[in-house]
């Protein structure tokens, strides 16, 4: 048997997906528009230009959905006519995920009810970034979910109008398409349902479901794009959390080191004679081959963060008892103890369900790109991810409901590290996005 009855299917996959993953521009994006919150901003944002072949069939992360409509400043009327009046705007996506994310590609969320056009993830990214929203037009989405700041907010808490704080740490807003309940303790059903939570809560936004309407539709450039991308229904509460949860349906993490050394691990571990003769023997396969390594040379695993690699997936340490899957999330609720301490601790999931099981249990986060994103677990309570494996190697905090995967786990201070290394070479690029270009008035 040579390998080709077995590997080969795998590496054909792999390989048109990473070539297909890997083409993108290393231009920085131009005006506001951001890749993520390092210093390897992707694409253009004359990507988006409307004169150029717009395809319905697109990998999400592509930098045309997200890098606004093409010019400087604010939107003027004209421009956002001359977007909406063009068809190939409206056509419904026909997308996949990205390499390593693309595994969950089975769990999808929320696109049969509400399906993904260039104009409404538009419309969406307008609304995302829009302080208008709010009461007194100082907060938006982005304000607590901001691509600078790893799509969450470098503030134990988030922050709201006039200052107030809440008593959560700001979820990430990535890679929502392949969840369906949103909020740390899964109170939105859906992520329609969670974008508009925050307008009318009154530290966040503080606003009313009507008043945040009549504000949208009084502005020229939004009506223009409602009668347009709603037809049907206009600008309501509902059509507004549509869009933006469109947008975030957008915005997905691209492939990580990880992704590429673990597509190779069926290569390294065949044998090396079968491998040499289909080389030698098979040209098409040879290059597919090749191409695949070199995708893996040039976005490579550290030493360390190898060895983190084996400690994460191994049955002694068990990270994946809960982060499992292409996003590293299982969509589950844990108790770990954070918080357990105090008097009256937050009750996470247990507020919603009043389930005596759910008691101070939270919704597992990924680990995708959570380097961006510090500080950590729903109270920001731990600073760096350091702290975050250390919590986890002493067996969290004692307490009637702690979850029965968390074990004392006595690392040693390199396999601390190793993990840390580990977790860092699950971060790829976000999609280039513009933060600005909002419509004038």
């Amino acid at each position: 048997m040579t390998s080709k009855h077995y590997p080969r299917l795998a590496l054909l996959a792999a390989c048109a997906a990473l070539i297909g993953c890997t083409g993108q521009s290393d231009e920085p994006v131009a005006g506001s528009a951001v890749a993520h919150s390092g210093d390897r901003d992707t694409g253009s944002a004359d990507a988006g230009s409307s004169n150029a072949a717009k395809s319905n069939v697109v990998v999400l992360g592509d930098p045309s959905l997200t890098s606004g409509i093409p010019g400087e400043g604010d939107l003027s009327a004209e421009e956002i006519k001359a977007w909406v009046d063009e068809p190939a705007n409206h056509e419904v996506l026909d997308f996949s995920l990205p390499v390593g994310l693309a595994a969950a590609t089975a769990q999808i969320s929320g696109v049969d009810e509400n399906a993904l056009t260039r104009a409404k993830i538009e419309l969406g990214r307008q609304l995302y970034f829009d302080p208008r929203l709010s009461a007194d037009h100082t907060i938006s989405c982005a304000s607590c979910h901001h691509p600078h700041e790893g799509y969450g907010k470098h503030t134990r808490f988030g922050v709201g109008i006039r200052g107030q704080e809440g008593g959560r740490n700001s979820p990430i807003s990535y890679n929502r398409i392949v969840s369906s309940a949103q909020f740390w303790d899964g109170r939105a059903a859906t992520l329609e349902e969670q974008a508009v939570g925050p307008i009318e809560n009154p530290i966040e936004m503080g606003n009313t479901h009507e008043a945040a309407v009549e504000t949208v539709k009084g502005i020229e450039g939004y009506a223009l794009q409602f009668e347009k991308v709603f037809p049907e229904e206009g600008c309501t509460i509902d059509t507004i959390g549509k869009a933006i949860a469109t947008f975030e349906r957008a915005i997905v993490t691209g492939p990580a080191p990880y992704d590429f050394y673990d597509r190779m691990k069926v290569y390294r571990n065949m044998d090396s004679e079968i491998l040499e003769d289909e080389r030698a023997n098979d040209p098409e396969f040879a290059a597919e081959y090749d191409a695949l390594v070199k995708a893996a040379e040039e976005h490579p695993m550290s030493e360390s963060a190898i060895r983190g690699y084996e400690l994460f997936f191994s049955e002694r340490v068990a990270c994946t008892a809960c982060h499992a899957g292409a996003n590293f999330a299982d969509e589950k609720y844990h108790n770990l103890g954070v918080g357990m301490e105090v008097d009256e601790p937050d009750l996470g999931r247990y507020e919603v369900t009043e389930n005596e099981k759910d008691r101070g249990a939270f919704k597992t986060p990924t680990i995708r790109n959570v380097e961006f994103s510090a500080p950590y677990m729903h109270d920001g309570s731990q600073q760096t991810l350091e702290e975050v494996v250390e919590w986890y190697s002493k067996g969290g905090h004692p307490n009637p409901n702690l979850d029965e995967k968390i074990k004392k786990l006595d690392l040693k201070d390199q396999e601390k590290k190793d993990l840390v290394e580990f977790m860092k070479a699950c971060t790829g690029d976000f999609p280039p996005v513009e933060t600005g270009r909002l419509p004038a008035g």
